[in-house]
């Protein structure tokens, strides 16, 4: 008899890491994979759907102007109850940390159904910082049966909670099975801008910023950093897909207008970013996907935060944490665009988050949870 795995996912950094796990249970003969997208992220969403050819099989779509935390984690919960209850799955999979993530692992435990966490284990040590991502992360680790590590360093950090060694498995990150593959197909920029940049052979650096505790006066300051930048390496461009909340672009982008060397643009479908990190030169971000996929490509990352869950990048020499500070953005960029020796040493540093087999290892983790 086959188990009945189901994913529960709502955001497109969510739908990259899941996407190499939900083919891998499709093709399998031991599993039947059911999934169920929240919305909490709708177009950015939808783009990674069509682009791994995954067709959901519930849509709860919360997605609402404005929405807090608090109405994020209701909707889910109540919207995926009765779903649980119709579909009976034998294990629900849950990725990583945002609100999505936390309430569907709740709303499978209530009913008394294990939960699998994919990418557990990751730890900044400061329930701030990022928030609420520490908290959710942290919670859901409470209530999973399986706990997939992407790394040695998750696993430790999982046992020194009380984990049991028997519940937990280093996979890898699947991020890199998803992008591995996206890279490979070289898809078209919709921005005939970027077209046009990527054949050039211009030097870019590549940045995202969307962090919520940079909201405000340290995110005015990034764009203030930016614009030093672009004036002081005018064979440089800056690459900029501006996220979509207002509280990001009012604090960001009037630093930058007016610069020709700056290219802003709306944020990106995920296979066009993927060929932007690889044509890119260097790269700034808070993100902690970006963390895990550039080294894969060769790309150093210049991380906009004081601290990071993602060790292992910082430890292998691959990031940088730089925090948020104008003047240590703007000398770490200049220095890895000076210093040949500095930016060959980040560039040429082993990923630490794996080779792109996760998907498989997480198969077979499912597999001897289950006595497969």
């Amino acid at each position: 008899m086959t188990a009945r795995i189901m994913t529960v996912y709502g955001t497109r950094p969510e739908a990259i890491k899941v996407a190499p796990v939900i083919k891998a249970l499709e093709q399998s003969p031991d599993f039947e994979s059911v999934t169920v997208v929240t919305g909490q992220h709708r177009e950015m969403l939808d783009q990674v759907n069509e682009l791994f050819g995954i067709v959901p099989d519930h849509d709860l779509d919360i997605m609402s102007h404005g929405q807090t935390l608090a109405q994020i984690f209701a909707r889910v919960i109540e919207g995926l109850d009765p779903i649980l209850e119709k579909e009976k799955p034998t294990a629900v999979v849950v990725q990583g940390d945002t609100s999505t993530s936390t309430a569907a692992a709740l709303a499978a435990f209530y009913r008394q159904i294990p939960v699998v966490h994919l990418e557990a284990g990751l730890r900044s040590g400061n329930i701030q910082s990022p928030f609420p991502e520490e908290a959710n992360r942290k919670i859901t680790t409470q209530i999973a049966a399986l706990h997939l590590a992407p790394t040695e360093t998750s696993r430790a950090n999982l046992l020194a909670e009380g984990v049991d060694d028997t519940a937990i498995a280093v996979t890898g990150n699947t991020v890199i099975d998803a992008l591995l593959t996206t890279v490979g197909k070289e898809i078209p920029f919709t921005d005939p801008r970027l077209e046009q940049l990527a054949a050039s052979g211009r030097r870019i650096l590549l940045v995202t910023t969307h962090r919520r505790e940079n909201w405000g006066g340290a995110m005015e300051g990034v764009g203030r950093a930016l614009a030093r930048i672009a004036r002081a390496f005018p064979d440089l461009e800056i690459v900029l897909p501006a996220h979509r909340n207002p509280v990001v672009r009012d604090a960001v982008l009037p630093q930058l207008e007016g610069i020709d060397n700056v290219t802003v643009t709306e944020p990106l479908a995920y296979g066009e970013f993927a060929r932007m990190m690889s044509a890119s030169t260097l790269i700034i971000s808070d993100s902690g996907g970006v963390q895990e996929e550039a080294p894969s490509l060769g790309k150093p990352v210049l991380v906009m935060r004081d601290n990071t869950e993602r060790p292992e990048a910082v430890e292998a020499g691959t990031v940088t944490l730089i925090g948020t500070n104008e003047e240590r953005i703007f000398g770490e960029v200049s220095r890895l665009l000076t210093d040949a020796i500095a930016y060959r040493s980040m560039s040429e540093s082993t990923n630490p988050y794996g080779d792109g087999t996760a998907a498989r290892s997480t198969e077979a983790a499912l597999a001897r949870l289950f006595g497969r």
